[in-house]
């Protein structure tokens, strides 16, 4: 089997070479626990591996096997909680095998393939509905602004200091704030970018992929915000922070500074600085 390359940065990851080499037996595994036919993997992966099967019983599905990070860990459980309401829907789950098995989207064209404002009319149509009330198992977003104040000055320290302190003391400050004043707490997935949502037929667009937190609704649209799926520009930047914000009646303000201090915190992993991150902070200041 071949390993998208998108998975080979995991070589470098703690965990990461020994999870690649097993790959193989854990698809074997998977595809005789559902009696699947397997194809060959979608090209696109970061964080998981995914290829199409076939169940039995003709239905097109996806298995995805997912490098065991703390943000996938509940990914079961949030489309379960969604139960196929503009999210994909879950078939199965092998959680010994970090496995799951996923409804298949057809045609299966990303969001990023709609001009700018169609793609953020379907968001605006699609993000309320992902909006349920949550708990347990999942983590709040308060705690994961935590771990993101902790760790950014030390990987920032580490990285050689890539970007100005003002960026870095600015978006510490911001999520301080944010974390301890949030509105009403809900579903929210910190990777909805327009690659994540998929034309269907069940539904005109499936969000997959989802990294489930809780916490106020402001904080949902920070991946569109930032991603740069839709344009990577001043320009259209602020487009997704202004639409975004009043077409779903969000406070503006804490998008941004959401989105600020968000994008600072994964703008370097593994000493990786991550530049487009860096530029889209600083055309929102």
């Amino acid at each position: 089997m071949r390993i998208p390359d998108g998975l080979t940065w995991l070589h470098g990851v703690p965990g990461g070479p020994e999870w690649l080499a097993g790959l193989p037996g854990r698809l074997a595994a998977c595809a005789r626990r559902w009696s699947l036919r397997v194809g060959p993997p979608f090209g696109y992966a970061f964080a998981s591996l995914a290829v199409p099967v076939d169940l039995p019983d003709g239905t097109r599905a996806v298995l995805k096997l997912q490098f065991p990070d703390a943000e996938s860990e509940h990914e079961a459980t949030a489309l379960r909680r969604w139960n196929g309401d503009r999210a994909i829907r879950l078939l199965a789950h092998a959680p010994e095998l970090r496995a799951l098995l996923v409804e298949r989207c057809h045609p299966g064209t990303p969001l990023h393939a709609l001009p700018l404002d169609e793609a953020l009319d379907a968001v605006v149509a699609l993000l309320p509905r992902l909006w349920v009330p949550a708990g347990q198992p999942f983590m709040s977003l308060a705690q994961a602004a935590a771990g993101w104040t902790a760790r950014l000055p030390i990987t920032w320290e580490r990285a050689g200091r890539p970007y100005e302190r003002r960026l870095l003391d600015a978006s510490l400050d911001l999520l301080a704030g944010l974390a301890g004043s949030q509105g009403e707490q809900v579903l929210v997935n910190q990777d909805l970018h327009a690659a994540n949502v998929l034309r269907a037929e069940r539904e005109p667009w499936l969000v997959i992929d989802p990294k489930p937190l809780v916490g106020e609704r402001e904080f949902s649209v920070v991946p569109m915000v930032r991603g740069t799926e839709l344009g990577h520009s001043r320009a259209a930047v602020r487009r997704r922070l202004d639409r975004l914000s009043a077409e779903l009646g969000l406070d503006r303000e804490r998008v941004r500074g959401w989105t600020i201090g968000q994008t600072m915190a994964w703008s370097i992993d593994g000493g990786q600085v991550f530049t487009d991150h860096v530029e889209v902070v600083r055309w929102l200041e």
